[in-house]
């Protein structure tokens, strides 16, 4: 049986330029998804993995097992907003909000998902609120690779905002989205590496 690594497959999308910004057309795909806010790292930030990677896995052994189809879970991502967007190239992290979420492959069903929650709710009893398993489009998007710690994203953030943006006469069609390749529980801050992606339209 062979196995799917999506960010092979989906190499445009997983592994842009570190160098210089790149466009790309994200197609429509299904996430598993959870809402939180604050800083990254913090208690209900941790408690949106211990939900949505364990549900990934199941989901990812039901295919195996049940459908021949295996795959590796793809990375964590992130989406991040706030009131007043200056505070992520400012660091007031206290005033983010985000949903996290993990990608899943387009035959992962409903049906299936919802299988996939019930080793979870032993584990950790009732669902979160805004756990849930649903497609997500985004389109059109200027992308780049970080290397390094995310809190030195600030300078590489303003410069899309500020200048590569109005240059190209693009503005805002969404929220700033982070891609995680690394575990930075395993990795050195230095060596962390993360898909900063913006989705744009035309201005």
């Amino acid at each position: 049986m062979s196995k799917i690594d999506f960010k092979k497959s989906l190499k445009h999308l997983y592994v842009p330029s570190k160098k210089d910004f790149s466009v790309v057309d994200v197609p429509t795909m299904n996430f598993v998804k959870i809402d939180g806010a604050g800083p990254p790292g913090n208690k209900s930030y941790v408690k949106a993995c211990e939900w949505l990677f364990p549900i990934s896995y199941g989901l990812k052994f039901m295919s195996k097992l049940e459908l021949g189809r295996d795959y590796g879970v793809p990375p964590l991502e992130g989406l991040w907003w706030a009131d007043d967007m200056s505070a992520f190239t400012q660091d007031r992290r206290e005033e983010w909000k985000w949903t996290l979420m993990i990608m899943q492959p387009d035959w992962i069903t409903n049906t299936l998902f919802e299988r996939a929650l019930e080793k979870p709710m032993k584990k950790q009893g009732s669902l979160p609120e805004t756990l849930r398993f649903e497609p997500f489009a985004e389109g059109k998007c200027v992308q780049i690779l970080h290397l390094g710690p995310f809190s030195e994203e600030g300078p590489t953030l303003a410069r899309l905002h500020n200048e590569y943006m109005p240059q190209n006469g693009l503005t805002w069609n969404g929220k700033h989205h982070e891609i995680y390749l690394s575990d930075p529980r395993k990795s050195a801050p230095e060596k962390l590496r993360t898909v900063l992606r913006q989705p744009v339209k035309t201005a």
